[in-house]
């Protein structure tokens, strides 16, 4: 046999074919090989396929038929190989059996930072398509924007991608999702989004063709930005109570006395914080989680007065000092949104409660 020849030849070569279908495969010798139909063999996957399913179709043509193929084993495709009778490989072909991808589902998307996106997606109700599937991620904005094709896959998951940098701010983006593999292709429905509307580690997903859902699942970063601030909002109740008081008119103040507690009282507060542009964007911002709660207590014998000050008095009490050392670690330590979760007053308090055990056993 000359190098350059085949010695033989299956038709059709590396075809796809939807679940189901069936299939005459031919394997022709080249006139070069001493071989006859009768000498050959077919195998699927190497397992070696029934003589009952060949058809000789010439003096060097065997054929196999297949029916109600089921899906590839492999992505890279099922392999139909035909032999010599001695088990020589004479030609092989990949069989791609499928089914064309669905349209990809539930896109959620969250920005860490005000500048960068990250989104996932589900592949479809049924997902196994048996088929290598492609996902793309495109994006652009929504009025005059180009489409654009994320970059960085698998950041977040199997089906998700992160989109670095480089996005506008007070700007709608449609998001979508493109599914493809040899059978065809599928595309999502458009998610709209603003990236303040997911930043502070929110999320937003398409549930119906007109709702957006926004949640939150893990605790805000700092917005350091020049663009942004926040406000704030405090919540607080006595130990023994499940009913919280809020106080709404803290501000962007990291500061507060609280007014009105009672004396030699545990109490529990939590605070939350919201960004908003100091160019005075007119959108809504969204509220973080309460922080972690965090103890203090009044003093036994002086009852505190005045409102939500940020200013306040130069009365220093217990209740004062302890609140000031609380709001300034937030204004150092947590600046913005950032997790509030802070330990000092758990360990203040364990020292309080040992100090009035020490001091009634006097």
């Amino acid at each position: 046999v000359s190098p350059a020849a085949d010695p033989a030849v299956i038709s059709p070569q590396d075809p796809t074919l939807l679940i189901g279908s069936s299939l005459v495969a031919t394997c022709t010798v080249s006139a070069d090989v001493p071989l006859r139909a009768e000498d050959l063999y077919w195998t699927l996957n190497g397992r070696r396929l029934p003589a009952a399913s060949y058809a000789a179709l010439g003096p060097s043509t065997l054929s196999v038929a297949l029916a109600r193929l089921n899906g590839s084993r492999q992505q890279s495709g099922d392999n139909l190989v035909c032999h010599s009778r001695h088990g020589g490989i004479l030609a092989g072909s990949c069989l791609y059996v499928g089914l064309p991808p669905e349209k990809p589902v539930n896109i959620t998307c969250w920005s860490k930072n005000m500048k960068d996106l990250t989104c996932k997606w589900a592949p479809g109700t049924e997902g196994e398509t048996f088929l290598h599937t492609n996902y793309t991620l495109k994006y652009k904005r929504r009025w005059y924007g180009q489409d654009n094709t994320c970059q960085e896959y698998h950041t977040a998951g199997t089906y998700s991608c992160h989109i670095p940098k480089d996005l506008a701010l007070f700007t709608p983006y449609e998001i979508w999702v493109e599914a493809s593999n040899r059978l065809g292709v599928a595309v999502s429905d458009v998610v709209m989004l603003d990236i303040l509307d997911v930043g502070n580690g929110r999320y937003a997903s398409r549930i119906a063709p007109n709702r957006i859902r926004l949640f939150r699942s893990h605790s805000p970063p700092a917005l350091k930005d020049f663009l942004f601030q926040a406000k704030y909002q405090i919540q607080y109740r006595v130990e023994d109570s499940s009913e919280w008081k809020v106080v709404d008119d803290v501000g962007n103040q990291t500061s507060c006395r609280l007014a009105g507690l009672r004396p030699g009282t545990v109490y529990f507060v939590q605070v939350r914080c919201n960004p908003f542009s100091i160019y005075g964007s007119k959108k809504a911002g969204i509220w973080s989680d309460w922080s972690n709660p965090t103890a203090a207590s009044t003093p036994r014998s002086e009852r505190v007065a005045g409102g939500c000050d940020p200013k306040g008095g130069e009365q220093n009490t217990t209740l004062r000092r302890e609140l000031k050392q609380f709001f300034g670690w937030v204004k150092k330590h947590a600046y913005g949104c950032s997790n509030l979760g802070i330990k000092l007053y758990d360990q203040w308090r364990v020292w309080l409660q040992k100090s009035h055990k020490t001091r009634n056993q006097v």
